[in-house]
Order: structure tokens, then C-alpha cells, then sequence
């Protein structure tokens, strides 16, 4: 059987997705069962603890399919861009209603009424996903009946994904993340994308094997992605560079060369120039 990437695939060797069935080897298939993320962000972890590493997060109203609920977790594979791994079991919801809106703002805050002056319930990230009832003022009226500014939500799509992670500048780097509280290289990339309608996988090797086609280094122009072994930025010009990294523990703008310079010390050179 070819192996599969566990990352994009629910195959463990006690149980796997129904739909793997003769594809890998498990003891046991099952049928996921969809639900909701019923929190405003979740991370996604590589073992069921609260120890594990993040590997991805899932944000307010996304859909996952379940494969086991065990101790207080869940196994998930996340709808949107297929990522598969362990939540905590609280987070999520049974699914209600299918999401007509998705968060286009860096974040927002959900109200119990329509009514700017009353207290926010709580706040929610870009690209969460939220199912609207009606329209109340300049409010929406959500199936979980809280309320949203209209305008923070489904507006025509920015055709220039970079202005999007412009929108990031300075938000802290974090290991998995993927929301203005915190994100990493390839989340960064991920949520740009997400925001302008184009589809994107999660981590950095996936995105350098799945976008775009390869451009000469003389060519560099807005837009691009420039990968490294574990690391990706996206150039502003063509000669300036935006990414969250480690160094800085931010999202940062800085001269490519900078960044390629500091980088190469420490070991590493740029494996691929992308453009989509």
C-alpha cells in the first residue's frame, strides 16, 4: 500500500477512516461523524494531552469529522483543509446549521444583541465560520443567537492575499497558530489565502509541493512564496519580505536578503520561489 501522510489522512493502527478502507492497514474503519468547533479557537495537537504540540488550530463554527471521542478527546480531521489531529472533546459541538459567512476582519466581537454598547460575549478570529438568520440594523443575527457587525463579514474578496498578511504585522509568532492572537510561517500563508477564496493546506512543505510554479530569483514580484526547509514567507516587492519566524517571535517586514543572510548561517538556503 502506499503511505499515506497522517497528517492529511485519519489512519492510525487500531482504527481509520471508513473511506481509507484498502488504502492503509487498521484494525477497525470507522464513518466520521460531523461536528462543530463550538469555542473560538482550538488547538489541534498531535496526541490526545494538553502537552502535545500544536500542530494547527481550529477556529469558531469550522467543521471537522470525529473518529473517536476518548478521555475528554476527540480525533478529528478538519474539513476545510483536511488536517487531522486531536482536539479537546469540550470544543466541539453537533453541527446546527451550515456556515452562510466566514470572518473577513482580523477578529470581531460576537454581541448579545444588536447593539454596539452592549457587552461582547466573546471574540472571534478571521475565518471563522459563522451561520447567519438575519439581518438586524447593521448587525447579523447568528443560529447561535449572538450578533456580528454585517460588516465584518462576507464582503467582496481582496484580490491581493499579501494585503491580507499585511494585516498581521506584529502579531506574536506562535507554534500551530492561526489567528491574530498568534501564528506561525505557514498559518500566516494559510489565513491570506483562506481570506481571498483560494485553497491552501496547512504546512509549510505542503504548500511548497501543492502551489504555484517555480520563478527565477531575478524575477521575484508581490505575491511570491519563498520556501525553506521548515519555513516560507511571502515577498511585499521584490525585494521585501513578510513571515512570521522565530527570530523576531512575530510577524515581521524586512528586506529578502536580510532574512536569507541570517538564515544561510544558521544552515539553511532557499529550497523554491512559488508563484501562484
Amino acid at each position: 500500500m502506499t503511505t499515506l501522510d497522517k497528517r492529511l489522512h485519519a489512519c492510525r493502527v487500531d482504527l481509520a477512516d471508513e473511506t481509507l478502507r484498502g488504502h492503509c492497514d487498521a484494525a477497525s474503519f470507522v464513518r466520521g461523524t460531523p461536528m462543530q468547533c463550538a469555542v473560538p479557537v482550538a488547538g489541534v495537537r498531535r496526541a490526545a494531552s494538553d502537552d502535545a504540540m500544536q500542530l494547527t488550530q481550529m477556529l469558531w463554527g469550522e467543521s471537522v469529522n470525529v473518529f473517536e471521542r476518548k478521555n475528554g478527546w476527540a480525533w478529528v480531521q478538519l474539513q476545510r483543509d483536511g488536517y487531522v489531529g486531536y482536539v479537546e472533546d469540550a470544543a466541539l459541538t453537533t453541527m446546527t446549521a451550515s456556515a452562510s459567512h466566514r470572518l473577513v476582519v482580523r477578529s470581531s466581537h460576537l454581541y448579545p444583541a444588536p447593539d454596539l454598547k452592549t457587552q461582547p460575549v466573546i471574540a472571534v478570529a478571521m475565518g471563522s465560520e459563522l451561520p447567519a438568520l438575519a439581518t438586524s440594523g447593521d448587525f447579523i443575527k447568528l443560529a447561535s443567537e449572538h450578533f456580528v457587525y454585517a460588516a465584518h463579514l462576507n464582503h467582496p474578496q481582496p484580490n491581493d492575499f499579501v494585503s491580507v498578511a499585511e494585516q498581521f504585522l506584529h502579531t506574536p509568532y506562535l507554534w500551530g497558530g492561526k489567528t491574530v492572537w498568534g501564528l506561525d510561517c505557514s498559518g500566516l500563508v494559510q489565513v491570506a489565502l483562506h481570506a481571498v477564496g483560494a485553497k491552501c493546506l496547512r504546512d509549510s512543505d505542503m504548500q511548497e509541493q501543492s502551489l504555484g510554479h517555480v520563478v527565477g530569483p531575478d524575477d521575484l514580484r508581490r505575491g511570491d512564496l519563498i520556501f525553506w526547509k521548515g519555513h516560507v514567507g511571502i515577498m511585499q516587492d521584490a525585494t521585501t519580505l513578510i513571515h512570521a519566524n522565530g527570530h523576531h517571535m512575530m510577524v515581521v517586514s524586512e528586506p529578502l536578503r536580510t532574512a536569507v543572510d541570517r538564515i544561510a548561517a544558521r544552515g539553511s538556503a532557499i529550497t523554491s520561489l512559488k508563484r501562484l
